[in-house]
């Protein structure tokens, strides 16, 4: 028996993978193609954009592996049923739970690897791709944050020009308010750096303000304690989607102290923690296209249909969780919903199958 289950394992795993390179080849395509519209600026060239496309790489096999698990399971039992040797099993004595069973045991070993690729390896080598373009088509090693990024630290609100690598920022302005919200001081740094747990501040020159007037003053450095530290500071630069759910974690932890909105980042990190129930649960919609009555038609058509299951999950997704960013729905619930609403179906198809 456990040669069977080998057997249909290795089916599913051929399958699984030729679909996500499928997948993930055709997205870096278009990647590679609108990469190459910046190919001239400054020192960017082609090897450099072919290079972004294989570092962002990872993060695509991670979005991707759940719809992929489902068609790959479809196509490699499909085949398995078209050559009838899922009747054969069936006829032996196999159930038709301990062949899905086989094949979401097959599921799950590529579920873990998939997720320990999004998780560890695709946060380090798209921010490192990100960095490297950046500093090819501006010629500087760090990243500018448009009319500056901005941040809270309790009463403090900085504004930061630009981010260099190993917690460097250059053009920092502070903004500090009394408990009742009135401007008390208000500074700019030329540059700063982390040292220990604080910041030190050089080129500093500061205002304060009182009931009897202002007061200035010019400073070489200083020390600047904050919650703000360079890992942070990084992930405020990044997008939701592009953060390790530890990062999630403490980010949202960050914007819940400073009273800060963190819908949109709880909802990835509800998403994210749902993926491993969404994987398996597209590998078991798949069990009634194979075994309910598509199992005599072609695979073109079994492709077709799960291919629409994807899509219909993606925009559903999208949507839902748009909506609970627009009308103020519980991150927890945009995000789990459509994973409960296709377990549903999946149940459904299940019961008239059997």
């Amino acid at each position: 028996m456990q040669q069977l289950d080998r057997y249909i394992a290795h089916a599913v795993f051929i399958t699984t993978l030729l679909v996500l390179l499928v997948l993930v080849g055709l997205f870096l395509f278009f990647t590679f193609i609108e990469e190459v519209q910046d190919v001239g600026k400054g020192s960017y060239d082609t090897l450099m954009a072919a290079q972004f496309v294989l570092l962002v790489a990872p993060r695509r096999v991670y979005e991707f592996f759940p719809i992929a698990a489902m068609l790959g399971t479809l196509l490699g039992l499909g085949v398995l049923a078209n050559n009838n040797e899922l009747t054969v099993m069936r006829a032996a004595g196999v159930s038709t739970a301990r062949i899905l069973l086989a094949a979401m045991k097959m599921g799950v070993l590529l579920m873990l690897i998939v997720i320990t690729l999004g998780e560890v390896v695709a946060p380090q080598t798209e921010q490192y791709a990100r960095n490297m373009r950046s500093f090819a088509q501006s010629g500087q090693n760090s990243v500018q944050a448009g009319k500056g990024l901005w941040a809270r630290d309790g009463r403090h609100f900085v504004r930061i020009k630009s981010i260099e690598p190993g917690g460097h920022i250059k053009d920092l302005t502070l903004f500090e308010f009394d408990s009742q919200y009135r401007l008390e001081k208000l500074a700019h740094a030329d540059e700063g750096f982390y040292q220990g747990k604080d910041w030190v501040l050089e080129g500093l020159a500061q205002t304060r303000f009182t009931d009897t007037g202002t007061q200035a003053e010019n400073l070489t450095w200083i020390e600047w304690q904050s919650l703000l530290s360079p890992e942070l500071i990084s992930v405020l630069i990044l997008e939701p989607s592009r953060l390790s759910t530890w990062e999630l974690y403490h980010y949202i932890g960050y914007l819940k102290d400073n009273s800060l909105h963190s819908a949109p980042y709880e909802l990835t990190l509800w998403q994210r923690l749902i993926y491993p129930f969404l994987t398996l649960i597209m590998i078991f919609l798949a069990a009634p296209l194979v075994f309910g009555s598509l199992r005599t038609v072609a695979i073109g058509q079994r492709i077709l249909v799960g291919a629409l299951l994807g899509i219909g999950f993606y925009v559903l997704n999208q949507m839902l969780g748009y909506f609970s960013l627009l009308y103020g729905m519980p991150p927890i619930l945009s995000a789990v919903l459509p994973a409960l609403l296709f377990l549903m179906l999946g149940v459904l198809l299940m019961r008239r199958v059997f």
